[in-house]
C-alpha cells in the first residue's frame, strides 16, 4: 500500500497561532481564571472530549475541535481553532501523530500553555508500530478499551494538576468511569466471541482497528494503511478483492469519517470475481457519532461498532457467490 503519511502543514494557521501566543505574554495562562470558575478545556477529538467531560463533571467546560465525521489525520487548525486553543486553560490531544497536520500548532501552544497528550501514560511496549508507519506508533489506541483506561487516568491527573482544589472529585469520577470501561471491555470480549473464528476478519477503509483486532481476536485489514493520507491504488484494491473472494469473507465496512468510495471500489472488484461481499455497515473510527445519539459517547461508539461488526459477520446469507444468489 502507498504510504504518504502527512498532508502539507497549514503555515497560515501556524503563523496565526504563533502571533496569538506572542500576544498572550510569557506565562502559560492566556486569560487568568477567576477563583472557583470552571476549568476551560479544549480537546482535539471527540473520544477525548467525552472522557474529559465525564471526569471533569461540572468543574470543567470541555470543547472538542473536531466533530462527527471529521478525519483527525488531515485536520488543520482554523483561525477559530487558534482562538479557542488560546483561551483554554488546558489542551488535551491524543498524540502519537494522530493530529499530524496540527502538530506544529500544538507544539507552539505547548510553549505557552498546559498541553497534555492523553496517551503519555500508555506503556510504549503496549503500542504497535506497523512497518508502513515508518517507525511511528499506531495512534488509534481507543479501540482497545483497556489501553484507553490509561488515557482516562492521564486526564484525571491533568485536571488535578491544573485545578488541585477539586482533585478528590476528579479522582472519584475517574474511578466510576474506569469501572464502566472495565465492564465494557468484558462485554466486548463476550460479544465478539459469538463470531466464528473463520469469520473474524475485519476489513475497513484504513487500518484504524489494529488494537481492536489484537485485543479481541480479529484479523484486521485496511485498504489505506494507518493514515488516511496514504493512497490506495488500483493494485491495492485488486489484491484485497482477490483475497476476499478467495476466503469468502462475508462483509467489509465503511467508516463515518472516510468517503465510502474506497470500500465500494473493493466491493465492485469482488463482484467481478463472481462473489458478493456485503457492506456490513458504517463504523466509527476516528470520530464519535452525532451528539445525543448512541454513538455520541465513547462507550456508545464502542458498543455501536461491536454490534455492527458482530451482526454483519454472523449473517448466514452473505458469503455466497453471485451464481448461488440466483
Amino acid at each position: 500500500m502507498a504510504t504518504r503519511l502527512l498532508e502539507p502543514i497549514d503555515r497560515a494557521a501556524i503563523a496565526a497561532a504563533t502571533a496569538a501566543l506572542l500576544l498572550a505574554g510569557c506565562g502559560r495562562e492566556v486569560t487568568p481564571r477567576v477563583e472557583g470558575s470552571r476549568l476551560r478545556v479544549v480537546a482535539t477529538i471527540g473520544m477525548i472530549a467525552d472522557v474529559a467531560a465525564r471526569v471533569g463533571g461540572e468543574r470543567v467546560s470541555v470543547e472538542a475541535l473536531m466533530g462527527p465525521g471529521v478525519d483527525p489525520h488531515l485536520y488543520k487548525a482554523s483561525a477559530g481553532d487558534v482562538r479557542r486553543l488560546s483561551r483554554a486553560d488546558l489542551v488535551l490531544y491524543n498524540g502519537l501523530h494522530l493530529e499530524a497536520a496540527m502538530g506544529e500548532v500544538l507544539e507552539q501552544m505547548g510553549h505557552r500553555k498546559h498541553t497534555v497528550a492523553v496517551t503519555d501514560w500508555i506503556d510504549r511496549a503496549s503500542l504497535t508500530s506497523p512497518p508502513e508507519f515508518q517507525g511511528n506508533y499506531d495512534p488509534h489506541v481507543w479501540f482497545d478499551v483497556r489501553l484507553w483506561m490509561r488515557a482516562v487516568q492521564r486526564i484525571e491527573a491533568a485536571f488535578s494538576e491544573a485545578d488541585s482544589t477539586y482533585a478528590a472529585e476528579y479522582a472519584e469520577r475517574s474511578a466510576v468511569l474506569l469501572r464502566e470501561l472495565a465492564e465494557l471491555d468484558d462485554w466486548v470480549r463476550q460479544r465478539t466471541l459469538e463470531v466464528a473464528s473463520e469469520r473474524r476478519v475485519l476489513i475497513t477503509a484504513h487500518d484504524a482497528f489494529g488494537y481492536f483486532g489484537r485485543a479481541y481476536g480479529f484479523e484486521v485489514r485496511g485498504l489505506q494503511g494507518i493514515s488516511t493520507a496514504s493512497e490506495a491504488g488500483t493494485a491495492d484494491v485488486q489484491q484485497l478483492a482477490a483475497e476476499i473472494a478467495r476466503r469468502r469473507i462475508p462483509a467489509v465496512f465503511v467508516e463515518t469519517s472516510i468517503p465510502r468510495r474506497t470500500i465500494e471500489a473493493v466491493q465492485a472488484a469482488v463482484r467481478a470475481r463472481d462473489y458478493d461481499v456485503a457492506i456490513g455497515g458504517a463504523l466509527y473510527s476516528d470520530a464519535l457519532g452525532n451528539p445525543g445519539t448512541p454513538a455520541g459517547t465513547y462507550i456508545g461508539m464502542v458498543r455501536s461498532n461491536v454490534e455492527t461488526i458482530v451482526s454483519a459477520l454472523m449473517r448466514s446469507d452473505v458469503s455466497l457467490t453471485a451464481a448461488e444468489r440466483e
